[in-house]
């Protein structure tokens, strides 16, 4: 019998959430239960989560159902279940600056999550980044791409619908398959700034994937596309729910056949080879900033990207 073995789970999932997937087509029990004290509701605004600010420390906020202004919300879907309570998420983007800070000044702030993710708790960071992911994706399919007519949210949230009866057609939440890759070549790993990064940030390599593309043909190509690198010994570590906006990153391992550099300059600034010394020190900088200037950064703990050059750094 084939032995499988245990991949521990990134930051940004929660296996132990329960999606209660049946729930969704029960219109009786959604309505008792979005109108219940027992459940509570995500607000997320204009992609922001809740929560209570702070320097090293943050909580998620959550508000009980019966108490949420239901008519402020663009969107809601059903979530799941997590510690025996439902949950639910709200897109309240529609709401003015001030009115957002009348309605929950007194509860904290809305903050970008890649910004507050590694200083949540798991489960939390989990359930605003599922949050924030599934309603981005009805922001943006408003419209059939079919017929172009309005669509409707059923199922909890979890399928749109077009109005038009000539149509009907169906649309689901997707994420894009993403791969991200660190590559390396005689205990040196490959670090790379790309065009959109901060000038003193630095990470592995990514890109997405293409139809007809298998995964590792995806590691190959955009290795070699990006760097000019040759690689093989191409193998998969683990997979990170990546809602910046919709993505599912699908992280591996790799080698170059060649370290020789030849950089895209429209998608790598600059690029190097690092040794397992150099990146610690690096690590050691702390926290990523999007302030110019400063020293050299690495991704924060909570990314799939630091996890995989974390693995490289404890192989020694």
């Amino acid at each position: 019998m084939p032995q499988f073995r245990q991949i521990r789970p990134n930051p940004l999932s929660d296996p132990d959430f329960d999606r209660a997937s049946h729930r969704r087509l029960d219109e009786g029990w959604l309505a008792v239960t979005r109108a219940s004290a027992e459940a509570q509701v995500v607000p997320v605004w204009r992609s922001k989560g809740l929560v209570v600010p702070g320097e090293d420390f943050r909580r998620a906020v959550t508000i009980t159902a019966d108490r949420f202004d239901w008519d402020a919300a663009l969107d809601t879907v059903f979530l799941g279940f997590t510690r025996g309570q439902a949950h639910f998420a709200a897109d309240i983007s529609g709401l003015a600056p001030e009115d957002i800070a009348g309605r929950f000044g007194s509860l904290g702030i809305f903050e970008d999550m890649r910004m507050v993710g590694a200083v949540l708790p798991a489960d939390e960071a989990a359930l605003l980044a599922y949050a924030k992911g599934i309603l981005w994706w009805h922001e943006r399919h408003r419209f059939c791409g079919v017929c172009g007519h309005k669509t409707a949210s059923v199922d909890g949230g979890h399928r749109r619908l077009c109005t038009n009866d000539a149509c009907k057609a169906e649309q689901f939440p997707r994420s894009d398959p993403a791969v991200i890759m660190l590559v390396e070549h005689d205990d040196r790993c490959l670090l790379a700034r790309g065009a959109r990064f901060p000038a003193n940030f630095v990470s592995v390599l990514a890109g997405f994937v293409e139809p007809g593309e298998s995964l590792e043909d995806t590691v190959a190509r955009e290795v070699y596309e990006e760097c000019g690198v040759r690689v093989h010994d191409i193998a998969y570590a683990s997979s990170q729910p990546w809602p910046f906006p919709s993505s599912l990153m699908l992280g591996f391992r790799a080698k170059a056949k060649d370290p020789t550099l030849k950089l895209d300059p429209a998608e790598i600034l600059e690029a190097d080879w690092y040794t397992r010394d150099q990146v610690r020190a690096i690590a050691a900088n702390g926290p990523m900033s999007m302030e110019p200037g400063g020293p050299l950064r690495i991704p924060p703990p909570f990314s799939i990207s630091r996890r995989l050059i974390d693995d490289w750094l404890d192989e020694v």
